[in-house]
């Protein structure tokens, strides 16, 4: 069996590409479909209908794919307990989070980590709430980093409070403001992020009762600011989310204040790797560091 073949297969299923799981895994776009094709061969059935829109999944591949996601996982238990009699020195491990987590929290975690296991790669799954919480469930990922609410039976470990914030253009009399009054986004134009993308804000508008004057609907954080300081409406976001983006806009606390609980989830204690232990001991160290000089 060469699990190689089972790998590009799981990975082509995240992509619906075969030219992006090729550059993600260092083959070639045809090797990758000669090695997907040799797979349809052994195992007597087909597995990708193709379409203008990408690569997806027959039936008989969608039955089988939570069945290979378990055997890449097992194996890759095996290998990096293996690994870890060895010091750690070999293995691989997925992680999934929200696009602001990669940008702003794991680059210098990835980078202290690689610094004590050099052998281990990582690759990042970037998405919003539900496909976090699909990814980890399904095996696709070791563990996810996101907010607590909405994510089904998954474990969780909390790292840190994220505060929820107005979005706003950049010029008076919004940045003489210190705060803004949750009432006002019912004044004003408002975009808001898509359902299923991040929870946290849809429950504080349910919660409070407020009903803004809606205009978009976006599942890009990013899009989100730039419209907004484009003067086309007003938004909430977690801080985390426009840290490195107040160049753009004004963001200040909400009245009453909210924010969003960030913490790591992950299906089964005993079913998490050696390496992304590891990995999780690591964030929890560095938070619980962070935290403690912000105290």
């Amino acid at each position: 069996m060469d699990l190689n073949k089972y790998r590009l297969f799981a990975d082509v299923a995240i992509t619906k590409s075969f030219t992006r799981t090729a550059e993600r895994t260092g083959y070639s776009q045809p090797g990758v479909s000669k090695m997907l094709k040799s797979l349809e061969d052994d195992l007597g059935i087909t597995l990708f209908r193709r379409t203008k829109n990408g690569v997806f999944l027959t039936p008989n591949a969608e039955e089988i794919l939570p069945t290979v996601r378990k055997l890449l996982n097992d194996n890759g238990i095996l290998e990096q307990k293996v690994a870890a009699m060895n010091s750690l020195n070999s293995g691989h491990m997925t992680i999934a989070c929200f696009a602001s987590t990669s940008r702003i929290i794991l680059p210098e975690i990835i980078h202290s980590y690689e610094e004590k296991y050099p052998g281990i790669g990582i690759t990042l799954l970037e998405g919003g709430t539900d496909e976090i919480v699909n990814w980890v469930n399904d095996e696709a990922a070791d563990f996810g980093i996101l907010s607590r609410r909405n994510i089904d039976t998954l474990h969780f470990i909390p790292l840190m409070r994220d505060p929820l914030v107005a979005i706003l253009p950049k010029e008076e009399p919004y940045t003489s403001m210190k705060e803004f009054d949750i009432k006002e986004f019912e004044q004003q134009p408002f975009i808001i992020s898509a359902e299923g993308t991040d929870y946290d804000i849809h429950h504080m508008i349910q919660k409070t009762g407020i009903k803004p004057d809606t205009r978009l609907t976006s599942r890009d954080d990013h899009a989100i600011v730039s419209m907004v300081a484009a003067h086309l409406g007003i938004s909430i976001l977690p801080m985390l989310v426009v840290k490195d983006l107040l160049y753009m806009v004004h963001a200040i606390p909400l009245k009453p204040y909210f924010d969003r609980e960030i913490g790591i989830c992950y299906l089964d204690k005993g079913a998490v790797s050696p390496a992304a232990k590891n990995f999780m001991y690591l964030i929890r160290e560095k938070f619980a560091e962070n935290n403690a000089s912000n105290s």
